[in-house]
């Protein structure tokens, strides 16, 4: 099993917009890797970050 964090292609759909607006605060640093990535890839800072947090939910494990 890969743990590749894998970005693809943006479709267009036009689902009901469920998202909200939310203040985060991070390292300089790591919004600059965004913004790289962000370019390199077409999709927003804020899609990339919002695939991020999607991935670690869903690979998430606690350790006692």
């Amino acid at each position: 099993m890969t743990k590749d964090f894998i970005v693809r292609p943006k479709y267009t759909d036009k689902k009901e917009d469920k998202s909200i607006t939310m203040t985060i605060r991070l390292e300089r640093e790591l919004q600059e890797e965004y913004d790289k990535l962000s370019a390199k890839s077409g999709r927003s800072r804020n899609e990339l970050m919002c695939m991020a947090l999607r991935y670690a939910l869903e690979n998430l494990k606690f350790v006692e």
